[in-house]
Formats: C-alpha cells, structure tokens, sequence
C-alpha cells in the first residue's frame, strides 16, 4: 500500500512516498527502523517505486520495512516544478529538504532511528548532509548507495561525450537558453534539473568538496565523522556515472574504504552486469540482488 505525503516547504511543498511495510508473518520485526531513499541528479522518488509495485522500495516494503522516498524540490510530486524562475540548488537539498523529510520519518514511523539509502548523486547529498548536520548522525542506522560517485577520474570517450562535453559545457548553454535543464522534455533523465544544481554539480564532480555558498569544506569535515554501517554497491555496465572505480574513491574519501563493496557484475555470481539505473530498475534485480539488500537491513 502506497500514501503520498506533502510537507510545507518554503513557498511549496516537498512529496514523500511512503510505501507501507506488509506484515509478512507475526514474527515480523515491528520495531524494524524506517528506510528513507533519495533519488539521484536528473531524477526523482520513482526510481525506487511505480504504482504497480516495481523497485527496490516496494521491494523491502514487502519484506517488511516502512520505506519513504523523498522528491526535492521542484521534482516528482514536490511543487512548484523546476522553471525558469526556480533559483534553489543542491545546498538546499543538504541542509533543508532532506533534514525535513528524515524528520518527518522519524516521527511518523515513531522511530529512533532512519536507515538512508540513495542512487547515484543523491548518495552524495545524503552523505554531506551526514558530515554537516551532527543532530543527524545519532538518528542515521545505516547507509546505503548504489552507483554513487563524488568525482569522476575514470578515462573514457564515453565519460568524454557524457561528462565533459554534454554535462560541462553544452548543459550549461542550454540552461542559459532555458533557465534549467529540461532534461525530461529531451529524455535526458527522468526529471529536470536547475540551472544553480547542475553548475554546483560540475563544481564538485571536477573540483574540491566545498559547498560554494559559504565554503563549507566537506573534505576536512569528513576527518572527523564516525559513519554508521554502510554499504557501497556499484554496476559492472555503469561506466561513467557511477563507475566501480570512482565509487570506491568516494568510499576513501568519505574514510569509508572498509565499508560493505559489492560489484554487480556475472563474475561475482550475479545474473547480469549491471547499469547505472539498471541496479534499480532491471527486472532481475527483483531476484538477484534485492534479497541481498533486504538480509543486509535484516542485519539490524
């Protein structure tokens, strides 16, 4: 069973899927902690869920577990939509709308404690909303990514035609030509994407972890964070956006180099080597590696 819920924010509202935990037996766990999930750059919460019950969320919803999936700003079912009058970018991600909505998970689910779960660069919003805000960390029960990358070193024509030409130079033409990034209008992704998101986005893909608002500097931070259990998982196929090898770096920066790693990949013994979405979206991830995810949560 699927509730949207929508939380006051600033002059609109912020959308929160909450996909119902089903009682599988009556030695459910019901003091299982919430899973609150975050979408990636080009995105939104669906990449988690459908109505119709696909994805990982309804996935661990049936296994038990009360999960959210939060839209920001101005995607999915959060109003008002990315225009050319919408000037908030992935700051306000970081300090607000996602501090807001593990909030409101923490209190509807009348829990202590939220599991965060992310895809692609929502990993790393997720991840500088831990460093930052420390009332947070005590309340995180775990972490868990899939395809997410702070940088991308990795060296390939693809990552050239992908990322330095259409991300770093054309997307930001056409943003001055459109005010944002209309990426679902041209089928570049599954939402849109603001013009201030996307430059601080090429800020940090290709420079120093440090929010350019007030120059917050993660990478110092980070030395001192105690992380809770946390899991990376990257796809064998995801060459450029969330590359095994650029996945693994974020874990060394984060000081997470010993964390949980699973590669996707037929050589490790699963059915396919895997996409960037395709970690998420693939029909035989249903029964490939979801399980694994959910023995993983059932570790606490």
């Amino acid at each position: 069973m699927q509730q949207s819920h929508y939380l006051p924010y600033r002059d609109g509202k912020l959308h929160l899927r909450h996909l119902k935990a089903l009682p599988l037996s009556s030695s459910v766990n019901h003091n299982r902690a919430p899973i609150l999930m975050l979408h990636g750059a080009m995105s939104n919460g669906r990449v988690f869920y459908s109505p119709s019950g696909k994805g990982l969320g309804c996935y661990l919803a049936e296994q038990g577990y009360d999960v959210y999936v939060l839209d920001t700003a101005g995607r999915g079912e959060s109003e008002p939509r990315i225009s050319p009058d919408y000037h908030m970018g992935q700051t306000e991600v970081i300090l607000e709308q996602l501090p807001i909505a593990h909030d409101f998970v923490l209190k509807h689910a009348t829990a202590e404690k939220v599991h965060w779960c992310a895809h692609s660069w929502g990993g790393v919003l997720m991840a500088s909303s831990y460093i930052r805000l420390a009332y947070l960390r005590k309340q995180v029960a775990s972490f868990v990514t899939f395809g997410s990358k702070r940088t991308i070193k990795v060296k390939s024509f693809r990552k050239t035609m992908m990322v330095d030409l259409f991300w770093n130079r054309l997307a930001p033409l056409m943003t001055k030509y459109q005010g944002y990034l209309a990426a679902d209008k041209y089928r570049l992704g599954m939402d849109n994407e603001s013009k201030l998101s996307l430059l601080q986005t090429i800020d940090w893909v290709r420079g120093d972890w440090i929010d350019a608002d007030d120059q917050f500097n993660y990478t110092e931070a980070v030395q001192n964070i105690d992380w809770p259990q946390s899991w990376f998982i990257a796809g064998k196929k995801d060459f450029v956006l969330g590359n095994p090898s650029d996945v693994k770096d974020m874990m060394k920066e984060c000081g997470l180099a010993n964390a949980d790693y699973t590669l996707l990949a037929k050589r490790k013994g699963f059915k396919r080597d895997y996409t960037h979405g395709g970690m998420l979206t693939d029909k035989l991830a249903v029964t490939d590696h979801f399980p694994l995810v959910s023995d993983w949560y059932n570790r606490f």
